[in-house]
């Protein structure tokens, strides 16, 4: 059986993954990727249609990769984000004028995401990919980790990286334990055009059912998220588009007036999935893989590039045992502390507004009003949204390895 060596091996080409490879292309390690389906745009199942809030720190290691002037013509620009609660007083604004930053974030397709690391990576010169191709096998030994494919090609590497989702098969096939919390909540996601122009507003209102979103996109379009509990989605996925617009029109309000129009709708379930050991002896785990994420604020993708960048320039830094136990404990210490905030705070804001207790709604709704009215607390909040609270890897400084 033939065997190959690598310095760094990635399992999972989706968003995460290809992000990882493409921020390492200048480094000297020897790189593949492993994915289980055909390599392209509409096969990878993370490149689907659905809209991704990309904050402006990822946007600034996207610059750094080199990916950036591909992706900001598939780009809406987010200039300000208005965050409400329904039926309470109360509001907070946050505005790229007053943070003195060119946008919030962006708004762009995960497939047009994909489309720009698959081009990248085809003219990869340190990247093999092993497509279609799934892992039989996973040793690991004192300098490397050893994988045997269904295809029988041996391959080892001293760095395993983790990055196939959520549902992670390696993951399972490591034994490795996690920490998991249905919302009973389901996610409708759609397009939708309302009256007035969204002037490149984000929206993120809380109901009683859980949080609703919407994103400006081209073409004076909204993507929706709409939390709903669980059960109730089938019911509105089946009302035509009139009555569903007329449910929506209800929770969301008139702030952009009559929504017009909507498009394909989709639902997915939520639930936080968080890994126990996200690092191993010589495996690290990313992403979804690592942390899976209720959408509310839109962190889940910027938590996994802000990891990315970090482990780019760990592993970049330790070429020489880019997958020994002072690399992967350097990147331990960088990241647990912004993974284990981002969770709590998702996790306890979905908690904490789904409660339909009118004292706990009245004083949501003042908070939000103080949040608004103290510069010091708002500026904050947007550097969270922004990805920019916490000490930033050289990709996140718009700096080379």
């Amino acid at each position: 059986m033939k065997k190959t060596d690598y310095d760094l091996i990635i399992v999972g080409g989706g968003m995460v993954g290809a992000s990882l490879a493409c921020a390492l292309k200048n480094s000297p390690l020897k790189i593949a990727i492993i994915e289980a389906v055909p390599y392209t745009a509409d096969k990878q199942p993370s490149y689907d249609d659905r809209a991704i809030a990309i904050s402006y720190g990822s946007q600034r290691i996207f610059e750094s990769i080199g990916i950036w002037s591909k992706l900001v013509q598939y780009s809406t620009p987010i200039l300000a984000i208005h965050i409400s609660d329904r039926g309470h007083f109360g509001s907070t604004r946050l505005s790229a004028k007053d943070e003195q930053v060119p946008a919030l974030g962006q708004v762009i397709l995960a497939r047009s995401v994909g489309s720009v690391l698959q081009q990248q990576l085809a003219q990869q010169a340190n990247l093999t990919l092993h497509c279609p191709a799934s892992i039989q096998s996973l040793e690991q030994y004192d300098s490397h980790v050893r994988l045997t494919l269904d295809n029988e090609q041996i391959l080892t590497a001293r760095c395993l990286v983790v990055a196939d989702g959520g549902r992670s098969t390696v993951r399972q096939q490591l034994g490795l334990s996690t920490h998991s919390h249905d919302y009973q909540q389901t996610a409708i996601i759609a397009n939708i055009s309302p009256e007035r122009p969204h002037q490149n507003r984000a929206f993120e209102r809380f109901t009683d059912s859980g949080p609703l979103a919407l994103l400006p996109m081209a073409d004076n379009r909204c993507s929706l998220v709409w939390t709903v509990n669980s059960g109730d989605e089938i019911a509105l996925l089946a009302l035509n588009d009139a009555d569903f617009l007329v449910q929506l029109q209800s929770c969301f309000g008139y702030r952009l007036g009559e929504l017009k129009q909507v498009g394909a709708r989709q639902s997915y379930p939520l639930h936080l999935v968080q890994s126990d050991q996200p690092v191993q002896h010589r495996i690290v785990l990313i992403g979804n893989a690592a942390h899976t994420l209720h959408p509310v604020a839109g962190q889940g993708f910027n938590l996994g590039l802000r990891d990315v960048a970090a482990l780019a320039e760990v592993l970049h830094d330790h070429a020489d045992d880019c997958g020994g136990a002072r690399a992967l404990h350097e990147y331990t210490q960088w990241r647990t502390a912004d993974q284990d905030n981002v969770i709590t705070i998702t996790n306890s804001l979905v908690q904490l507004f789904s409660q339909s207790n009118p004292i706990v709604g009245h004083l949501r709704g003042a908070a939000l009003s103080a949040t608004n009215a103290l510069p010091p607390l708002k500026h904050w909040m947007a550097a969270k949204s922004m990805g920019l609270a916490r000490k930033q890897p050289r990709l996140g400084r718009g700096l080379k390895l």
